[in-house]
């Protein structure tokens, strides 16, 4: 009985040889290549965890520089923030704070050059739109009405769709186009939130302009 066991085990056992001698390589190197992936993953978790920790130091520092109205450190930590972390949502906020606080310190050009990044770069569609906003609004302020117009020709998300349509009434307002003015103004009207304070703002804006905000998506269409 035991010969006969110990016969059945060497075959097995001479089945298994067979089997490794011909796929084993194969299965080595698909193990090394799931190992590596996993480690590699692991690895880049572990580096993303390092870069978020490092861009939120940066970001207080940045913060603490716009509280204390310190240019000199608020600039210098920013240029580290775009060129070193460009990816984090870190980033995307730090562009918004400098550009903020560039604005209200009549540095314009730094202003538009951060909403700039933030347009083009920022890692969430949020910020990007935001940004979008706030240099349309910032060109138009310049004057320079053709570069507003431009930056608010792309689509916005629904979210922003209203305050975007806004922005290009007032666009329109400033240039004495008093039509178009008319047609965003109530394209806002109607995409934005009703009892929203920001479209009573909207109402005002149309009433100014001789139209009946109720009377504005027919205005619109």
């Amino acid at each position: 009985m035991a010969s006969h066991l110990d016969l059945e085990e060497q075959e097995q056992l001479d089945e298994l040889k067979h089997f490794w001698k011909k796929y084993g390589n194969a299965i080595t190197w698909l193990l090394i290549a799931v190992l590596g992936s996993y480690a590699g993953w692991n690895g880049y978790q572990y580096w993303q965890g390092q870069q978020s920790g490092k861009a939120s130091a940066l970001f207080d520092e940045l913060e603490k520089s716009a509280v204390a109205g310190d240019l000199v450190k608020l600039e210098r930590a920013w240029t580290d923030m775009k060129e070193r972390f460009p990816g984090t949502t870190f980033a995307a906020q730090s562009a918004l704070l400098a550009a903020k606080s560039f604005q209200m310190t009549d540095k314009t050009d730094a202003a538009k050059a951060a909403l700039q990044w933030a347009s083009e770069s920022a890692s969430d569609q949020g910020t990007v739109q935001l940004a979008r906003l706030r240099l349309a609004n910032l060109q138009m302020q310049q004057k320079s009405y053709d570069d507003a117009l431009k930056t608010l020709s792309k689509p916005f998300d629904p979210a922003f769709a209203g305050l975007a349509s806004d922005v290009q009434g007032d666009l329109h307002a400033a240039q004495n186009k008093s039509p178009e003015a008319i047609k965003a103004y109530s394209e806002a009207w109607r995409q934005l939130e009703e009892n929203s304070e920001y479209r009573r703002l909207v109402g005002a804006k149309l009433n100014a302009l001789g139209v009946d905000p109720d009377a504005a998506k027919g205005v619109s269409q």
